[in-house]
Parts: structure tokens; sequence; C-alpha cells
């Protein structure tokens, strides 16, 4: 008796859907980790609001805005941008708790791909710094700004986008680095001169050559600047103050608009992602 014919058993695994839900999963995780850390919500605020209404407070009794304008009125769209920065940047290089912990190792060995990994670690941790900012984005009214549903929600799409960013900038570092205790000073060294060199806290006017230049190859600018331009064009500003809070960003001489900006963020991101995903594959 001849034995029964059975079929080749086939698993998709390289199929559009199975990637996306493997993306949502990781995503997913993201989300449920937050939401179970409360003091780091809450710890991730405060040092946005001591810059917005200490620092502000302070420096705007001696900083000349050129007119009328709040010194807050003007900080609160930078902070608000790099308010974003530790969160997402921490969400990236969790990927190193992931891989001392074994989870990591679990993924791996799911039929997905490295790069809905990657996608998912980036979503879920912009996702989360999004989410976080929308506290601070809340008070926007206090320091002088209308709330216009417009604005908000072109303010969150920045602030998505930005997260974005530096979400992809941990996870590339995460790929390379083994340890937390490496990461941490690392994820630091790199932080900092971010937030400090994008025009955060300072006009990135009548600044000197190479502060410019510094300020000019920083991803985080193009950020800051877009998200500053859309708030202070709600308000009625001076020439003066247009001049100094509004300064025109170029490049070799042009002008660059506040839509080549951000699409410039765009571009760095999925280069970022892209990256991350190419040395994930080759280191682990």
């Amino acid at each position: 008796m001849a034995a029964p014919v059975r079929e080749p058993l086939t698993v998709v695994r390289g199929d559009l859907s199975h990637q996306l839900r493997a993306t949502w999963v990781v995503c997913r995780r993201e989300l449920l980790r937050f939401g179970k850390d409360k003091a780091r919500m809450l710890t991730m605020l405060l040092q946005p609001l001591l810059f917005i209404f200490v620092m502000g407070t302070g420096l705007g009794s001696i900083v000349d805005t050129g007119g009328g304008t709040d010194f807050r009125t003007f900080l609160f769209p930078g902070v608000l941008a790099t308010s974003v920065l530790f969160t997402a940047a921490f969400s990236g290089i969790s990927l190193v708790w992931d891989r001392e912990f074994g989870f990591l190792r679990e993924m791996m060995v799911a039929p997905i791909s490295r790069s809905s990994i990657i996608w998912g670690k980036c979503l879920g941790g912009a996702i989360v710094a999004t989410g976080q900012s929308l506290i601070l984005l809340a008070l926007i009214g206090t320091v002088g700004i209308p709330y216009s549903p417009v604005l908000l929600v072109q303010l969150v799409g920045c602030l998505f986008l930005g997260s974005l960013l530096l979400t992809a900038l941990g996870v590339l570092l995460s790929t390379r680095i083994k340890t937390i205790q490496a990461a941490m000073p690392i994820s630091q060294m790199l932080i900092m001169p971010m937030m400090f060199l994008s025009g955060s806290l300072f006009p990135v006017s009548g600044l000197p050559d190479w502060l410019a230049v510094l300020t000019k190859l920083n991803p985080l600018t193009y950020v800051v600047q877009p998200m500053r331009h859309l708030v202070l064009e709600q308000l009625s500003l001076t020439d003066v103050e247009r001049e100094r809070l509004l300064p025109v960003i170029t490049w070799f001489g042009w002008s660059v608009p506040v839509g080549v900006q951000l699409i410039a963020v765009g571009a760095i991101t999925l280069a970022l992602v892209a990256l991350a995903a190419r040395t994930f594959r080759t280191v682990e």
C-alpha cells in the first residue's frame, strides 16, 4: 500500500501583512512598557518645564526680542521640540537592554525580518515620545500662543517626525553598543550637543561662523526651526522681531523653505533606519 502523498508545508514569512503584524507587535511592546512606567512620564517633563518657566522667566528680563514678544513664547517651540529628545533616544537605546536580558534573541528566532524589528522599535519610541510631549503642548496657551487646532496638529506632526529621527538614531547606536554601561554615557554625549546646537534655547541669527555651521549640520535644527516658524507666525511680529527670532536658514546662499527642512528630516530618518537594519543583520 502506497504511503499517502503529503502536501509540502509552506510557511509564508516574507509577505507584507506578516511583516506589518510583526512591526506592530514590537511597537505595541514599547507602548505597554512605557505605560507601566508612570514615574518616567513625569520625570521626563521636569526639564522642559524648568527651561520654559524658570529659565525662560529669568532670561526674559535681560533678553531683548526686538519687540513685545515674551522670551518664553520664543523658547516654547524649541523646548517642545527637544522634549522628545531623551525619551526617543532612550527608547532606541533600550535595544541594548533587550539584548542583555535575552528578549532580542527571542525576537530574532521568530520568522520576521530584521527591518520589522527596527521599524517596530522606531515607531514605538516615536509614539511614546510624542504622546508624552502632548502634556507640554497642552500648556501652549500659558506662554501667549493661541490654541489653534491647525497649529496643534502641525506641531504634533513635527514632534512625531523629530521623535522618529531621534529613535532611529538611538537604534542605530544600539546595533553597535553591547552593554548598557556603555550606552548611557555615549547617548548623553550625543544628546546634549544635539540639544544645544539646535537653536532650541537661542536664536540662530548672528551666530559666529563656526557655531552657525555646526547648527546647520545638526538634523534636530530642522525640527526646531519649522516648529518655531509655525508658532511665531501666529503672532504679530515686528520686522525687528522677525529678523531676530525667525532668521532664514541658508544652504550655500539658498534660503531653505520650511517644507524642505522637514523633507530633509524625513530623508535622514529613512537613511538611519535603513543603516540600522543593515548593521543589525550584520552584527547580530
